[in-house]
């Protein structure tokens, strides 16, 4: 049985966009290939729900290898939807200081619920359930066409820049 929905995303508004790719890299430093959010629609501080979604497309890198003539998402890049979800909410509301970036530090309670193909609109959305500079920790749920496609317990902890 999937978990109780974060929040009801018909109410979503999809083309009320808060943050492009553009705006996404002002504070996530994945790049080309590892680009896995389109943009933010929804960032509700108070709460710490974030929501944003992912195009797939028809060319990404996995296409060809995943399955051969039936593509579809690997559950990892998945994840990493997820994680990147999680670091823009943390990385654009300052919670962790300058110098630092959000990594990934773990995954927990993951299931994959539909498949995700190209031409999908993938939506995603998380809950901080603690939100701090030495840890963070969210719920992430994923949805296409309106059912949940995969949901997870993403960790986040703070990789000094200096290091990588």
């Amino acid at each position: 049985m999937p978990p109780e929905a974060i929040l009801d995303i018909a109410s979503l508004d999809l083309n009320k966009v808060i943050a492009d790719r553009e705006g996404i890299r002002q504070v996530n430093p994945q790049r080309y290939e590892m680009e896995q959010i389109d943009a933010i629609v929804l960032v509700d501080s108070e709460n710490h729900v974030v929501a944003g979604f992912k195009d797939v497309r028809p060319d990404e890198f996995w296409t060809r290898g995943h399955f051969p003539g039936r593509p579809l998402v690997p559950g990892v890049l998945l994840c990493e939807a997820a994680a990147q979800l999680c670091s823009y909410y943390v990385m654009s509301r300052h919670v962790i200081g300058d110098g630092f970036i959000m990594g990934f530090g773990g995954l927990e309670n993951v299931r994959f619920r539909n498949p995700v193909v190209p031409g999908d609109r993938l939506v995603l959305v998380a809950k901080g359930t603690r939100v701090h500079r030495r840890q963070s920790q969210f719920t992430v749920q994923g949805y296409v066409n309106g059912s949940m496609a995969f949901h997870a317990d993403v960790i986040g902890i703070p990789l000094p820049v200096s290091a990588l």
